[in-house]
């Protein structure tokens, strides 16, 4: 048999492929059969169901101490475009959200120099006060590893901490690429890959649900995009704690690497969705995110694997600081149309993929 029959048929019989042979279908040009076999996995997990939810990005600061090659986002102390949003401001963010019938509200911001880790208890805290139903996901593992210096507390003391005030769950972002020769290249200031890990396993053993991301189409190899997923895989084995894989395709537009990285085609976004499906048989979901990819990649994917489309997002600043020609928001209605047309069954969700509704 060939390499492809052999992965096909280990799918078709719920066997673990290899790293070897995922490395073979991201090599592979046959992306419709590839698509074909992640969506066999994906209804296996799934039905015909693609999940969403109603939620709200607020980013409390762009301000950070890093300045990653990658990112757009982040600004020095007084440079021009540098904000920090006064607990007012979040608050009234929060409760506008839910008002407008969101479940869930996304917080990531930059390495602040100068806020101490009392703010961000104090954040979730007031969250919690002024818009008690929504479900806070917040902080990523290198926010969590720097309140764990600048406090000079251990993560699972921080952990506690924000637990306590009100953290949820945490989004998957900053992992970029776990491999450490690839973060040297784009990240050397932000902690490295095994320092991730371990804060996830961490908040995963405190209670905590995480995602898991991946951006990809910068200086990394398709090597480095499996053993990144082996790496997730290996530690989901151990916690379970994963709920969602989300790859983010990288936007060069406005960031430092723009000269000579041209980003991701529609080709490799749907063949590095369709192959994570495919490789990542520990997690549930696959989720498209529809700010970086566009929205009719993102429709297109759910026949890959695909079976989360994220949210209505509402005001999303990061990927679109990028270079992101993607819309800052997505109605309700849109992202019940876009999965309705695709020929699946709208499930809107909480956070923790709760179905809250099937359209």
């Amino acid at each position: 048999m060939t390499t492809f029959e052999t992965i096909a048929t280990k799918v078709r019989y719920s066997q673990r492929i290899s790293p070897e042979e995922a490395l073979s279908l991201f090599e592979s040009n046959d992306l419709l059969a590839i698509g074909e076999l992640a969506a066999v996995a994906n209804e296996r997990k799934n039905g015909k169901n693609v999940f969403f939810n109603v939620n709200r990005h607020i980013n409390p600061t762009n301000i950070c101490v890093n300045r990653c090659a990658f990112c757009a986002f982040s600004r020095t102390s007084g440079e021009e475009g540098a904000y920090t949003l006064a607990l007012d401001e979040i608050c009234r963010r929060a409760v506008e959200a839910e008002g407008e019938g969101a479940t869930e509200v996304h917080i990531v911001g930059g390495l602040h120099p100068d806020l101490p880790l009392e703010y961000y208890e104090e954040v979730l805290r007031s969250i919690r006060a002024a818009a008690p139903s929504l479900h806070i996901k917040a902080f990523t593992a290198v926010e969590i590893d720097y309140f764990s210096r600048i406090a000079g507390c251990s993560i699972e003391q921080v952990l506690e901490r924000l637990m306590a005030a009100g953290l949820g769950s945490m989004p998957g972002g900053g992992a970029e690429i776990l491999v450490e020769d690839v973060r040297n290249k784009i990240c050397p200031e932000k902690i490295s890959g095994q320092r991730w890990l371990e804060i996830i396993r961490l908040a995963h053993l405190a209670g905590l649900k995480t995602n898991a991301t991946m951006l990809y189409g910068h200086v990394e190899t398709f090597a480095d995009r499996v053993a990144h997923m082996d790496m997730l895989r290996t530690l989901q084995d151990e916690t379970g704690g994963f709920q969602a894989f989300i790859p983010l395709a990288f936007q060069p537009e406005n960031s430092d690497l723009k000269l000579n990285i041209k980003g991701t085609s529609g080709l490799d976004d749907l063949k590095t969705l369709a192959i994570s499906r495919l490789f990542l048989d520990n997690f549930d979901h696959i989720k498209a995110y529809w700010v970086m990819l566009g929205e009719k990649i993102a429709q297109v994917s759910l026949a890959f694997g695909v079976n989360d489309l994220d949210g209505t997002v509402v005001e999303e600043k990061i990927g679109h600081d990028a270079g992101a020609d993607s819309p800052q928001s997505l109605s309700k209605d849109g992202i019940i149309t876009l999965i309705r047309k695709a020929g699946k069954i709208p499930v809107e969700r909480d956070t923790l993929y709760r179905p809250l509704r099937v359209y």
